[in-house]
């Protein structure tokens, strides 16, 4: 019988992005059913004024596209990790994302992400104007609910991807490479172990290099 996983994401976290390539590697090796959840690091930092500037503006970054998967999960939630893969990929893999922020400069990269928004959605199969959702706070709501999911699951004041299996949440695990294979089975074997225990709360060290997607 299949292990239900539950995956919360913001799709602009690179280091999420990681994560969710190890899960799909995961489905390749153990028995898992994946759902894809959205989640919000702009709504995971509002209110935040003592957060660097820099930080703040890649937060208002944030909002447009998670508010298209809010949208999106409640009306084709079979549709959310297609569109995960689609613009992580052209956000992370493809390094578009980076382009649009160099370009910017300091600026606000929202508007200029959803063409890719768009074209992601079109890959799916799903209407592109969906990307319009982005600029508006009509689903606020909706992402507020979808991100209250994951406090809820695995406790506040803690960022992306959040990991839910066998009754066990967890943020992360943070990765800067993809397992493959059976190490991808290894890695979800060994996180879904120490998560269990249900005395065990953080475990951590420094990152010393940047995250790899290939």
């Amino acid at each position: 019988m299949s292990q239900p996983l539950k995956f919360w994401f913001d799709v602009t976290c690179p280091y999420a992005w990681i994560t969710s390539r190890w899960v799909t590697e995961v489905e390749k090796v153990r028995d898992v059913n994946v759902t894809w959840i959205p989640m919000s690091l702009g709504v995971l930092n509002e209110g935040r004024d003592e957060l660097p500037e820099q930080y703040r503006r890649m937060m208002t970054t944030t909002w447009a596209p998670a508010r298209v998967f809010a949208r999106v999960a409640t009306e084709h939630p079979d549709k959310v990790g297609e569109l995960y893969t689609a613009l992580g990929t052209r956000i992370h893999t493809e390094g578009r994302g980076a382009e649009l922020r160099e370009n910017a400069g300091d600026g606000d990269i929202s508007d200029a992400l959803v063409p890719l928004v768009r074209e992601a959605l079109v890959e799916i199969g799903l209407d592109g104007d969906l990307a319009d959702t982005g600029t508006g706070t009509d689903w606020d709501d909706a992402l507020r609910a979808f991100h209250r999911q994951a406090m809820d699951a695995v406790g506040d004041e803690v960022g992306t991807p959040v990991v839910e299996v066998a009754g066990t949440a967890f943020f992360g695990p943070v990765l800067t490479r993809i397992p493959r294979g059976e190490d991808a089975g290894k890695v979800f074997d060994g996180a879904v172990a120490l998560a269990g225990y249900p005395h065990f709360f953080e475990l951590k060290r420094s990152r010393t290099e940047r995250p790899e997607f290939d």
